[in-house]
């Protein structure tokens, strides 16, 4: 401990607050609450006999602390969640990467309230539902939406109707089509459907419904129709489970790779949805600690909060945070929550469910894990052995060539480690021996006298693939050997078959069908050839595009280059007008009218 930590232990307050843990370079490790916070900061600091593994390895990285008084202990509670969102500290049991979570929002605060997703929460007068860990799900929820409640989606209304109107998904109140109470109306029963209560909105519906065809205003009451029959169609599939009520059920499980939270919503006594979080930090936390972490952190962003909230283990408020949560779920609801954990019955079997479903979702994740080492690391492997060489080619780098006719010649080296692409190291070349003339084999040997020209031993590859037979192997060979370089392995990829020819040898490997290693060595194959042919269709779009502009007066190189860089495309400069075309870098009003009324003449003469 440090002369100033110790300084600041005897000057700690007695009331509740928030204290930060720094480590030495000043970044905040840990977030803490406490009802008193010199006794409690104070005992990171006594024997540590009493502390898990993880704590005493945070407290040898404390170098500074911070605190900040509440005015209580649910102030307290309310900040620590703000700082741990802020900060992310490593120490902290947290949810995975909660910060990108999105949520669906209502503009309430408009005239004509849109519904759509976002992944900023504002104090805007907007009502929020989430968060949504399912991105794809709730993506088909929102267009479910917007097929029942044709809301306007655009950002700001203009003055005449768009396609949204015309195909029957929008009401059109940018030109006073809608009217403003039926739509509020149809606002409300989006906001109850979000909220799960489906049955609320059928029978709001059914209600809406017969009174418009009791007023004659039949094509309202067939689109009502419509609605109800689809929002019943969703009604039926929502799984009745317990008595009327609202309560969220959380499950908890555990694996060698993380652990998962699952939550199931229930609305009404039916099951309307779930979501699951990964826990980081928890590995060695008991069940009580999480949870009690998992609640915090969730319905401090959590937009609605139920009567009931379930557990899975039977947890003594009165002694854990569970009890200022409780409380400071019951201030933020406006009414009673209990939080308890159902020892048998339907609420217990609801748990359950999350509970089992939690433990899938892990081993699943194992699963999925395990394929993709097996796809990677295993591949590598494979491949090792079926080369003959010493150890894994950990890194491999495959070059392609690429030109038309000879026109345009390029090369490509992507780069795999581990059995994945390393991106941030690729390289493309422009060939300058082979301009004019298709030749591969002159092709490969700039490329590869320029990528290992002036490499070290220690900073060459542990594979080099060539893209083709064995004469492009040989030429490669005949750069890299000359170069000194006489361990590295390289081999050859035939165009064909995926037969692999290796140095000395004019019989190929082939690798087994459906191997991890064939399979991997396809992926190296398909990437460099992808990423040669990206480079050479831009070189040839550009060489197009100058070409046009070579028969335009008074547009020079610089001025060729202005217009390239600042449209890109060829058509996009077809279609610009004067104005714009001045705007770009090196133009000027009159080179921008020779240029426009170039491309008008070639229009009006059938040209393109």
């Amino acid at each position: 401990m440090t002369d100033n930590i110790a300084e600041k232990l005897k000057k700690l307050p007695d009331s509740p607050g928030v204290y930060l843990m720094k480590d030495a370079a000043g970044k905040i490790i840990y977030v803490g609450k406490a009802i008193v916070l010199k006794n409690r900061v104070r005992q990171y600091f006594q024997s540590g006999k009493n502390h898990t593994p993880k704590v005493r390895v945070m407290v040898e990285k404390i170098a500074d602390f911070e605190t900040i008084m509440t005015g209580s202990e649910v102030e307290a509670l309310i900040l620590e969640s703000n700082l741990i969102k802020k900060h992310r500290p490593r120490y902290n049991i947290s949810l995975k990467d909660d910060k990108s979570y999105p949520y669906v929002k209502v503009t309430l605060q408009e005239d004509y309230p849109r519904v759509f997703i976002t992944r900023r929460l504002l104090k805007d007068g907007a009502k929020y539902f989430g968060p949504y860990t399912n991105v794809t799900a709730l993506h088909e929820s929102l267009k479910l939406l917007r097929r029942l409640f044709p809301l306007r989606t655009c950002k700001t209304m203009g003055d005449r109707p768009c396609l949204e109107y015309h195909i029957k998904r929008c009401l059109a109140p940018c030109v006073g089509k809608a009217d403003k109470d039926e739509y509020r109306d149809m606002v409300q029963e989006v906001t109850l459907f979000l909220e799960g209560r489906a049955d609320r909105v059928a029978k709001e519906l059914n209600r809406r419904m017969e009174e418009a065809a009791e007023n004659f205003r039949f094509e309202l009451a067939a689109r009502l129709r419509d609605q109800l029959q689809a929002v019943q169609k969703v009604t039926e599939k929502q799984k009745i489970v317990t008595e009327a009520g609202d309560m969220d059920a959380v499950g908890l499980a555990r694996s060698p790779y993380g652990v998962c939270v699952q939550i199931f919503f229930v609305r009404g006594g039916k099951m309307v949805g779930r979501e699951r979080f990964i826990m980081n930090g928890s590995e060695e936390e008991k069940d009580e600690d999480i949870l009690a972490a998992f609640l915090q952190q969730y319905y401090y962003r959590a937009t609605f909060i139920p009567k009931e909230i379930l557990l899975p283990v039977d947890v003594q408020i009165k002694d854990t945070d569970l009890l200022l949560i409780d409380v400071w779920l019951t201030e933020k609801r406006g009414g009673a929550v209990d939080i308890h954990a159902p020892q048998r019955g339907t609420k217990r079997d609801i748990v359950k469910m999350a509970e089992e479903n939690a433990q899938k979702y892990l081993q699943d994740e194992a699963d999925r894990l395990q394929k993709a080492q097996k796809a990677t690391l295993g591949a590598v492997a494979d491949l090792g052995r079926y080369l003959g060489l010493a150890t894994p080619p950990n890194r491999m780098e495959c070059f392609d060539i690429s030109h038309n006719q000879g026109q345009e010649t390029v090369a490509s080296m992507v780069v795999f480690e581990g059995g994945e692409p390393k991106k941030s190291d690729y390289r493309r070349y422009k060939i300058k021996s082979a301009e004019g003339k298709p030749d591969d084999f002159k092709s490969m040997r700039e490329v590869t006298q320029r990528r290992y020209g002036k490499l070290t031993a220690a900073e060459l590859p542990d594979l080099i693939v060539i893209d083709g037979g064995l004469g492009q192997l040989s030429s490669a060979l005949s750069i890299i050997r000359g170069l000194g370089h006489k361990e590295v392995a390289v081999v050859g990829l035939a165009k064909q078959f995926e037969l692999i020819f290796v140095e000395g040898s004019s019989e190929p490997i082939e690798l087994p069908r459906h191997s991890p290693a064939l399979y991997l060595i396809q992926r190296i194959r398909d990437e460099a050839h992808r990423f040669a042919i990206t480079y050479h269709r831009s070189l040839r779009r550009k060489r197009n595009l100058v070409s046009v502009l070579d028969h335009i007066e008074g547009i020079g190189e610089k001025r060729r280059q202005g217009l390239w860089s600042h449209f890109g495309k060829l058509d996009k400069i077809k279609a610009a007008t004067i104005e714009e075309l001045a705007a770009a870098p090196n133009m000027n009003l009159p080179a921008a009218k020779a240029v426009y009324n170039f491309f008008q003449a070639r229009q009006d003469f059938g040209g393109k």
